[in-house]
Order: structure tokens, then C-alpha cells, then sequence
């Protein structure tokens, strides 16, 4: 520190000592003048200069290594963006050949759906065909029951009147003086045998 403030000491007293004499300084008032404003321009910069030297350097080497930081920080940040963006975009990808796939996937279950549906719907149509056949049979055979019962009835009537308008009281005498005759017959025959 003696060195610094020995320095320190110098450039205080120096410019003192040129400006002291004053018969000299009417001689040489332009030159020294200038010489002085020189010399006490150096002896002012180069006191800071000698002074601020440090400091100054100290402080620029800590702004160039925050430079230096914060430009690298910017430069890993800009690597996990461009990162992060490939991956999105990978994702992005692989998304669209999902969506593609479950499309496919989809298709292919609504068609097996719908084949099922429409097979069930045949099985449901024959089946209820089967039903109206069956319905329609039984009807049917209802029908023609009720038809032969009816023109049995109806001939058995129609007949009924025939006979009674065409049989008079002696033909039916007759009729059925034969039928018991047949009759006697047959219950002879076994016996005679």
C-alpha cells in the first residue's frame, strides 16, 4: 500500500511544483501552459488509470463473464426448446398414425358391427317368417275345418230335406221294413253256420 500512496502523493505535489515559480511563468506562459495542461492531463489520467485500473478491469471481467453466462444460458435454452419442439413434432407424428390406426380400428368394428346386426336382423326376419307360415298354416287348417264342418252340415241338411221332401210315409214303411229284414238276415247266417 506505501506504493500506491507514494504515487498517490506524487501526483498531488507535482503539478504544485511547475506552477510555483512565478517570473518563469511570464516567459513561457503559451509553452508551459501547455505543457502544464499536458503534463496535468497525464498526471490526471494516469492517476485514474494507475487508481481505476483494477476496479475497472475486476468489474469489466465480471460483466464479460456474466455476458458469457447468460449468452450460454440462452444457448441451453434455445437447445431445450429446439429439444422439446423435435419431440413435440415426434409426437405430433406418431399422433396422426394413432388417430390413423384407431380410425382403422373403428371402421373395422363399426363393419363387424354392422354385418352382425344386419345377420341378427335375417335370423329375426326368417325367424318371425317362420312364425306368420305357422300362423298362417294353423289358420289355414282352422279354415278348412271349419269348411268341412260347415258343408258337412250343410250336405247332411240339404240331404236331410231331399229325403224327407222325396220319402213319403209308405216308402219310409218300406224303407225300413227292409232294413229290418237285412238285419234278421245277418243275425241268421251265424247261427245257420
Amino acid at each position: 500500500m506505501s506504493g500506491k500512496n507514494g504515487i498517490l502523493l506524487l501526483l498531488v505535489l507535482v503539478p504544485l511544483f511547475l506552477f510555483l515559480s512565478p517570473g518563469e511563468a511570464e516567459k513561457a506562459a503559451g509553452t508551459a501552459d501547455f505543457a502544464g495542461k499536458v503534463v496535468n492531463f497525464l498526471l490526471l489520467f494516469g492517476g485514474l488509470g494507475f487508481f481505476l485500473y483494477k476496479p475497472v478491469r475486476a468489474f469489466l471481467e465480471n460483466r464479460t463473464s456474466e455476458i458469457r453466462r447468460s449468452m450460454e444460458e440462452a444457448e441451453s435454452s434455445r437447445k431445450d426448446a429446439e429439444d422439446l419442439y423435435e419431440e413435440s413434432m415426434r409426437r405430433t407424428e406418431g399422433l396422426s398414425g394413432e388417430i390413423a390406426r384407431m380410425k382403422a380400428e373403428a371402421e373395422a368394428r363399426g363393419n363387424r358391427e354392422k354385418a352382425r346386426i344386419a345377420k341378427q336382423a335375417e335370423e329375426e326376419a326368417a325367424r318371425v317368417l317362420r312364425l306368420v307360415r305357422q300362423e298362417i298354416d294353423a289358420h289355414a287348417q282352422t279354415g278348412i275345418r271349419e269348411v268341412r264342418t260347415f258343408v258337412a252340415e250343410t250336405a247332411t241338411s240339404l240331404a236331410r230335406e231331399r229325403i224327407r221332401k222325396t220319402l213319403v210315409p209308405e216308402d219310409h214303411s218300406l224303407l225300413v221294413d227292409r232294413s229290418i229284414e237285412r238285419l234278421s238276415k245277418l243275425n241268421e247266417k251265424p247261427t245257420a253256420g
